[in-house]
C-alpha cells in the first residue's frame, strides 16, 4: 500500500501539476537566516519586507502545523502573445492568483479537496504565500534557486509554487540534478536595468522594474528610474529571458484563458485607448496587482514606455492624455511632453 505521502504526490502529477514534495516544518527553519541576511544586504529594503516577515511566524499563526506540501506549476506551456512579448511579465499574463476559471486553479481546488478526504487539516495563501515557498521547494528538492532569485525547475524559472501546510508529519523529499549556475555567470545582474539585482542571490525590490510597474511605483515622473524601464510596461523578465538556463525552457502550444482576446488592447496604444468599463470586466480579473480602480496606473505605465520607445505615432496619444480624467496620467503625459518638446508656453502644442 502506497503511504499517504506517495498518494498525495501521485495526485498532484495525475493533476498535471510538475512535482510535488512534503518537508517537516522544522526545515524552514534555515529560511529566517536567509531572509535576515537580505535585510541586512539591502537594508532599505526593510519596508518593503515588513509585510513578508509572516512568514517568519506561520508556525504561531497556525501552532497545528507539522509539515508542508509544496508542488511546481510550470506555465511556460502557454503561447506569449507577440505585442505582449518583452512589455508584460509573463508571470502576471499567466496569473492564476484571482482568474478562477483557469485550469491550474480548478485543479488546485480539486487537489485541495483531496487532501481534505486524506483527514488532513490544511491552510494555504493561494494571493500571497504562507510559508517561505521558494525555500520551501528548495527544501524539498524540487529544483535550485539561482542568481537571479528566482526558483528553477526542470522548466525554468517559468513556474507557480504553491503551498499548503498541514497538521500530519509527513516528508517526501527528492534530490534534484541539476546543475548550479555556472562559474562566473553574471548575466542576470549585468542584464538587470535598474540594478535592482545588486549582486547574485540577493536584490533591492525598491529598484525592481516588476515592483515599480506593479504594486509599486505611484509617481512615475519622480522615479528616476523610469527611464530605464525600457520595453516593460507591466512587469519585467529581463534577468530570467537572458538567463543560460532559461535557454529553450519556454514550449509554448497552448492558449492561455482567455489571453488571446485581450492582448490587443494591452499594447501602449490599446491600454492608452482603453475605457474603464473594459478594463473593469476584461483586464482587471486577470492581473492581481491593480485594482478595479487603477486603469490610470496601466496608462501611466503605458505613456512611460511611450516615452522610452517614442516614436511620432505616439504623439497625439501623449497630448490627448494630457486631459485625461485621472489626475497621475495628466501629470505623466504632462512630463513626456515636456521632455520630448510637445509643448510650449505651458500649454500644448497640438500643431
Amino acid at each position: 500500500m502506497n503511504s499517504i505521502e506517495k498518494l498525495i504526490e501521485q495526485k498532484a502529477i495525475t493533476l498535471g501539476f510538475e512535482k510535488c514534495g512534503i518537508i517537516l516544518t522544522d526545515r524552514m527553519k534555515g529560511y529566517k537566516d536567509k531572509f535576515n541576511e537580505r535585510l541586512e544586504k539591502v537594508k532599505e529594503s526593510e519596508p518593503f519586507y515588513e509585510g513578508q516577515k509572516r512568514l517568519l511566524q506561520f508556525q504561531s499563526d497556525y501552532p497545528w502545523a507539522k509539515s508542508i506540501i509544496v508542488i511546481t506549476i510550470p506555465y511556460s506551456k502557454y503561447n506569449v502573445p507577440e505585442e505582449l512579448e518583452g512589455h508584460i511579465g509573463k508571470s502576471y499574463l499567466y496569473d492564476i492568483r484571482i482568474d478562477k476559471s483557469a485550469e491550474e486553479n480548478k485543479k488546485r481546488d480539486e487537489f485541495e479537496r483531496f487532501l481534505e478526504g486524506l483527514g488532513l487539516k490544511i491552510a494555504a495563501n493561494h494571493k500571497f504565500g504562507i510559508v517561505g515557498m521558494r525555500w520551501a521547494a528548495l527544501e524539498a528538492g524540487l529544483g535550485v534557486i539561482r542568481r537571479n532569485n528566482f526558483f528553477y525547475s526542470e522548466s525554468g524559472s517559468w513556474v507557480h509554487l504553491e503551498a499548503w501546510i498541514t497538521d500530519r508529519e509527513m516528508e517526501l523529499c527528492h534530490v534534484t540534478d541539476m546543475k548550479t549556475c555556472p562559474s562566473g555567470c553574471n548575466r542576470c545582474v549585468n542584464a538587470c536595468p535598474t540594478n535592482s539585482l545588486e549582486e547574485g542571490y540577493t536584490m533591492n525590490p525598491l529598484k525592481c522594474i516588476s515592483f515599480l510597474t506593479t504594486h509599486g511605483g505611484r509617481n512615475l515622473p519622480a522615479e528616476p528610474l523610469a527611464e530605464k524601464f525600457g520595453q516593460c510596461i507591466y512587469g519585467c523578465d529581463i534577468c530570467q529571458d537572458v538567463c543560460p538556463m532559461n535557454h529553450k525552457k519556454w514550449r509554448g502550444g497552448q492558449d492561455f484563458n482567455g489571453l488571446a482576446e485581450i492582448a490587443p488592447s494591452l499594447t501602449a496604444e490599446g491600454i492608452m485607448n482603453m475605457k474603464e468599463e473594459y478594463y473593469r470586466n476584461r483586464i482587471q480579473p486577470k492581473f492581481f496587482y491593480l485594482t478595479a480602480e487603477e486603469l490610470w496606473k496601466w496608462q501611466v505605465n503605458a505613456l512611460n514606455y511611450m516615452n522610452n520607445q517614442y516614436k511620432e505615432s505616439y504623439r497625439e496619444l501623449i497630448i490627448k492624455a494630457c486631459n485625461s480624467e485621472y489626475e497621475k496620467v495628466r501629470e505623466m503625459a504632462e512630463y513626456v511632453c515636456r521632455k520630448r518638446r510637445l509643448i510650449s508656453d505651458n500649454s500644448v502644442d497640438i500643431g
